[in-house]
């Protein structure tokens, strides 16, 4: 069963960066729709936990370049 999680995102500074961060988010298997607002600083995770944790998505996120925490 598919849940939703929210990361915190610091660091982007741009469009470019939200891209890749979604990129990013969407290429990791296990995840079903990745939303990254810029001015919130957060993302939006639809994923199947038997295939991905939350840290894993963390991780993910700060390989792209950037600073994640769960919320």
């Amino acid at each position: 069963m598919m849940e939703k999680t929210m990361v915190k995102v610091t660091g982007m500074s741009c469009e470019h960066c939200v891209k890749r961060v979604t990129d990013a988010l969407e290429g990791t298997a296990g995840v079903a729709k990745a939303k990254v607002n810029l001015k919130k600083e957060q993302a939006k995770i639809k994923f199947e936990p038997a295939e991905v944790t939350v840290e894993q998505l963390v991780a993910v996120i700060k390989e792209t370049g950037y600073e994640a925490q769960p919320e």
